[in-house]
C-alpha cells in the first residue's frame, strides 16, 4: 500500500521558516520523482517545487524561487521542503506527490500518488 504522509506544517509568522517532510512508504523511493504543490482556500492547486530521481535537478514556481528549497533523502525514503521567509500568501494546504520515473514536472497530472497534505499558516 502506497502512502506518502506530510508532518511540519503549522502557524508562524511572516519571515519565519519551516521544513516539511514527506515521508513514503510502499514504493521505491529512488524511482520517484517528488514533488510539492499548494491549495490556497478558493484557489487551485498549484505547483510549488520538484526534484528528480536521483535529486540531482530541482525545479522551483517563481513565486517560491530563493525562498524555498526541495531535497530528499533515498536513504530514509523521505523528500523535504525547506521553507524561509515565509509570507502570509504562502498560507495553504502543502501535498507531496511521486511521480514513477518521472523527472519532476510542475504538472499535478504527472504525480500518481498523492498525500493528505498538511496546513501551513503564515500570520501578518
Amino acid at each position: 500500500q502506497v502512502q506518502l504522509v506530510e508532518s511540519g506544517g503549522g502557524l508562524v509568522q511572516a519571515g519565519g521558516s519551516l521544513r516539511l517532510s514527506c515521508a513514503t512508504s510502499g514504493i521505491t523511493f529512488r524511482n520517484y520523482a517528488m514533488g510539492w504543490f499548494r491549495q490556497a482556500p478558493g484557489k487551485d492547486r498549484e505547483f510549488v517545487a520538484a526534484i528528480s530521481r536521483s535529486g540531482g535537478i530541482t525545479r522551483y514556481s517563481d513565486s517560491v524561487k530563493g525562498r524555498f528549497a526541495i531535497s530528499r533523502d533515498n536513504s530514509k525514503n523521505t523528500a523535504y521542503l525547506q521553507m524561509n521567509s515565509l509570507k502570509p500568501e504562502d498560507t495553504a494546504v502543502y501535498y507531496c506527490a511521486a511521480d514513477n520515473w518521472g523527472s519532476g514536472t510542475d504538472r499535478s497530472m504527472d504525480y500518481e500518488n498523492w498525500g493528505q497534505g498538511t496546513q501551513v499558516t503564515v500570520s501578518s
